[in-house]
């Protein structure tokens, strides 16, 4: 077998069967063309059925047929299939003695193929695609010469229409593009006129295809395409500037290529794309390549690429060249076995491991370096597709973990130690001191506190603080043994833990030692600052059987240290220390209290000597405690003041007056009292706003009492957030006035709208002469300065009659009426209201 010739065949099979499909006439609909022609070829040459057949791999498909039931059959009992491979014209008078057909199902079929002729259809390049051929059902032995020839031109005619109609679509699909295209196309004939000018050129150069067409082609194009032109140059590809019609210049690429047939109708077509987005994308690319170099030349992390079956550098950055400590050139190329020896091979372990997972690969490891100096590195590796072949590098990325190890160590160390003084930390001491109890082994513990370190910080500064600390810390670690632990557990707090023999006496030789080291000056920054210690001393487990207990007995040891005097050791008494426990626990309660709302209102009113009815009510806080009963207002108070309660619980009064008088008559005032440290935040007027807004209530219904203690302690900013309370319309009362250190210049800096007179003076109003002189001169400074009086602790009718009679402008007092609740006060308000007004001296 010639399997050259057997390659051959197959090639031009191949050619042939690619000349059909360019075709594009496969499975395409009927066409009037098509069958007039098989119809004519039927009729001329006297055979019933005719057909346009053309041969595709594996079938034959009729582009017309003329009485024939089917459109395609299969190739391999086509009878076309034979005329195709000859390339010439096949007879076959009658298929019945033809070895070839004999036994084909054409054939054999009722009314089967008994005679054929096919002419082949020949296009331009040579290739056969088909045939024209004519069938009958009986043979014709008479088929001459004359009817071949007519065939054989009738086929011609037929291939002439496949390729007229294959150039007239290709026209139609190059007419759409040339319309349809972004590109600008231009075409030229041979004598340099433009003859065509498409929409998106007419775009480009703002010329329309009216007013280019039959000029020279320079008017569009430039110089380096026309000189290309004009030298014969085809299939050319330029990067040009064109000018618009404005004068812009446009960036394009041009591609230009010969069009017709090289004679008279023929010349060159020039296609011109804008190229500038192109080209801005290429310098935006540009620009993203050279970012991406420099952060991967800046990237604070050690990065390297690797060739995965070398395990050879081919990039590295600065970071990794500085951990390293050489430069890329004298990396690249080199493996880490080279670089690093046995550590490096290693390194290179690391890089298998990785190669044997699709997942990022960590480990972290030391690298010293050969200058000594130490790395810690974790590097997370990824194997990576490469241009060549796939998993081709390691990419690797190395974080310095070094000063993170550092830090991490220094946390480790600040969650055990104080970072001040570096002695153990509360936390740490929190353990130990459990420890010990559950170890249940005697100990002593030392509470010690510094006293007027306060006073150092705030005439020296905080540095100068800091080194006091310091100071007494290492003080306390000179005078402690084996047997003791020292840690600081706040600001100016210290423990220690003592353990051993004797501890009763010990641990009180201990603390009277601290104490003086705490006698002597301690050095802040340049100045002899004198500071003190108290020492509160307790036992486990005489004092205490759990942590909580023995630090809640040794905190109220150093508090009654600190209660006389300070600069002192005092042991644990219960007997002696049951009052600051007593009022550790009301404390508590008193949170309770106010969490749970049991902190009430009651109101006690403040009666007109003009009308004698009720012209204003003072809120007086009460609390009636589940075991205790009720406690005084000034225990409360004042705990609420020590304990930083009193500003949450001023406020939930306030608020609840604010409700309270929404249901009274409208004409009546109450008053709050306010306390001292509810200025400190400067946040009084805001609250007050607040409960105003809330509730509605008008500002001029609301009073608010402050004391001369209040005034003493801060003026300056205490007068501020009272004129801002008066410009809401809000009265301000001097309560208490003549108990503490009166001053008349408040008066000048602020104009109270009423004082109240202390009952202390109106207690002995009636004998005193001193008494009934200082209510003359409150009542006389009252008139001069426009402010009301009222005299508070009114307790019968004779004292009411005379503070009358002296000018007092209101009373208050048991002779009215006790505080009451809420409930009460609305019945006692309409009973005065339903009276006769007293006799009463007419106020002014």
């Amino acid at each position: 077998m010639d399997y050259a010739d057997v390659a051959c065949r197959i090639h031009d099979e191949d050619n042939r069967l690619d000349s059909l499909a360019a075709l594009a006439v496969l499975d395409t609909p009927v066409e009037a063309e098509f069958n007039e022609l098989t119809q004519l070829a039927a009729s001329v040459l006297q055979t019933r059925s005719a057909a346009v057949s053309l041969v595709d791999h594996d079938r034959q498909w009729f582009k017309s047929r003329v009485n024939l039931p089917f459109s395609e059959t299969p190739r391999d009992i086509a009878f076309c299939h034979y005329t195709v491979e000859r390339r010439e014209t096949m007879v076959i008078n009658d298929a019945l003695l033809d070895d070839r057909f004999r036994d084909n199902k054409l054939v054999t079929a009722k009314d089967g193929i008994r005679f054929y002729a096919g002419a082949p259809l020949l296009l331009d390049n040579g290739h056969c695609v088909g045939s024209l051929c004519i069938i009958d059902p009986h043979p014709r032995p008479d088929f001459d010469d004359k009817s071949l020839a007519m065939l054989e031109g009738l086929a011609n005619l037929a291939a002439n229409l496949l390729s007229a109609r294959r150039n007239r679509l290709r026209g139609e699909i190059a007419a759409k593009v040339v319309r349809s295209t972004t590109d600008a196309i231009v075409a030229v004939d041979r004598s340099g006129h433009i003859v065509l000018l498409n929409r998106a050129a007419e775009d480009l150069f703002c010329y329309s295809a009216e007013e280019a067409l039959r000029q020279p082609m320079t008017l569009l194009l430039p110089d380096s395409v026309v000189a290309e032109i004009e030298a014969g140059q085809a299939d050319t590809v330029l990067e040009v500037s064109v000018k618009t019609r404005n004068g812009h210049e446009i960036e394009t690429e041009a591609s230009i290529a010969p069009w017709g047939d090289g004679g008279r109708d023929g010349g060159f077509a020039v296609i011109l794309r804008d190229t500038t987005e192109r080209r801005a994308l290429e310098a935006d690319r540009n620009q993203a390549r050279n970012l991406l170099d420099a952060i991967v030349a800046n990237l604070p992390a050690a990065l390297f690429v690797k060739d995965l079956a070398t395990k050879k550098y081919v990039l590295t950055n600065q970071k990794a060249s500085d951990i390293i400590g050489l430069p890329a050139s004298e990396i690249i190329g080199l493996r880490d076995r080279d670089l690093f020896g046995a550590v490096g091979e290693g390194f290179e372990e690391r890089d298998n491991q990785a190669a044997k997972t699709d997942q990022p690969f960590r480990y972290e490891s030391r690298f010293v370096r050969d200058d000594g100096e130490a790395f810690d590195v974790r590097t997370t590796r990824i194997v990576m597709d490469g241009p060549d072949r796939p998993r081709q590098y390691i990419l690797g990325v190395g974080e310095d973990m070094t000063d993170f190890r550092r830090t991490e160590a220094e946390k480790k160390w600040l969650l055990k130690y104080d970072e001040l003084t570096g002695v153990l930390n509360r936390a740490s001491m929190a353990k130990r001191l459990a420890s010990l109890v559950e170890d249940d082994v005697p100990f002593a513990m030392l509470c010690i506190n510094l006293d007027r370190f306060k006073a150092v910080n705030e005439q020296f500064g905080q540095d100068a603080g800091d080194d006091v600390l310091r100071e007494v810390a290492t003080r306390l670690q000179m005078l402690c043994d084996d047997n003791c632990i020292v840690g600081r557990v706040g600001g100016d707090e210290f423990v220690i833990l003592m353990q051993g023999e004797k501890l009763d006496v010990r641990a009180v030789e201990l603390a009277e030692k601290v104490v003086r080291i705490g006698r002597h000056p301690a050095p802040a920054t340049g100045i002899v600052s004198q500071t003190g210690a108290s020492v509160g001393l307790a036992f486990h487990p005489l004092d205490g059987a759990t942590p909580e207990a023995l630090r809640d007995n040794v905190d109220l040891a150093l508090h009654r240290s600190k209660k006389e005097g300070g600069g002192r050791t005092c042991l644990f008494d219960a007997l002696l220390d049951a009052e600051v426990r007593d009022r550790r626990l009301l404390e508590s309660d008193l949170r309770a209290a106010i969490d749970r709302d049991e902190i009430v209102l009651h109101y006690q009113p403040v009666i007109s000597c003009r009308t004698g009815k009720v012209n204003s009510l003072e809120a007086l806080a009460r609390w009636n405690h589940a075991t205790r009963g009720p406690v005084s207002p000034e225990v409360f108070v004042a705990l609420a003041e020590d304990c930083g309660l009193i500003e949450r619980l001023g406020s939930d009064l306030l608020n609840r007056a604010c409700d309270d008088l929404l249901t009274l008559p409208g004409n009546l005032r109450f008053a709050v009292n306010l306390s001292p440290q509810q200025f400190k935040s400067g946040e009084l007027p805001s609250i007050v706003r607040a409960a105003l807004r809330r509730t509605g209530l008008a500002p001029d219904r609301l009073q608010l009492e402050v004391t001369e203690r209040l005034v003493i302690e801060n003026a300056e900013e205490t007068f501020v957030q009272l004129e801002e309370l008066r410009g809401l319309g809000i009265q301000i009362l001097m309560d208490d006035f003549g108990v503490g250190h009166s001053s008349l210049s408040y008066f000048q800096k602020f104009p109270f709208d009423k004082v109240k007179i202390d009952k202390s003076f109106i207690a002995g109003v009636e004998t005193s002469k001193s008494s009934r002189a200082i209510v003359e001169a409150v009542v006389g400074l009252g008139r001069q300065l426009s402010m009301g009086i009222v005299a508070e602790g009114v307790e019968c009718e004779k004292q009411r009659l005379l503070l009358s009679s002296l000018g007092c402008t209101h009373l208050q007092g048991y002779h009215f009426s006790p505080a009451m609740p809420l409930a009460e006060v609305a019945g006692f308000v309409a009973q005065l209201e339903d009276t006769t007004a007293p006799d009463m001296p007419k106020v002014a």
